[in-house]
């Protein structure tokens, strides 16, 4: 269900270097959520970093959207980097697990394993 990598690579570093994969295999990078400043911010304490990218590729979107609006709220994408005892990881959840467990339509197959192989490019890049 998740596809999770450990990198030597700061954390900061990590960060920029799946934000260019991302762009380089043409999807874009819609928001980037940086949970740790914004827990802490709001007087917790959580020592770990974590940054989640909304990533989309419109025209992928565009077509599972077609088989099933109910999937806009699976939409965007996520890959997140993130701390774990000072360690930095890199992971998703998988997009064909996640969007097959929502509809039952079969012709989401195709374009959520083309979609998910393309993200664990991305992050295999970024490691």
């Amino acid at each position: 269900m998740y596809y999770i990598v450990d990198t030597n690579k700061s954390f900061e570093n990590a960060v920029n270097d799946l934000e260019a994969a991302v762009k380089s295999h043409g999807f874009g990078v819609l928001h980037i959520h940086d949970l740790g400043t914004t827990l802490r911010s709001k007087g917790i304490e959580f020592e770990e970093q974590c940054k989640v990218f909304e990533v989309c590729n419109p025209t992928q979107a565009a077509k599972v959207l077609s088989i099933d609006m109910r999937l806009n709220m699976a939409l965007p994408c996520r890959i997140s980097v993130f701390t774990e005892k000072s360690k930095t990881n890199i992971g998703l959840i998988k997009p064909a697990q996640m969007l097959l467990a929502l509809s039952e339509d079969k012709g989401l197959n195709k374009i959520a394993t083309e979609v998910e192989e393309t993200m664990i490019k991305m992050i295999d890049e970024a490691k």
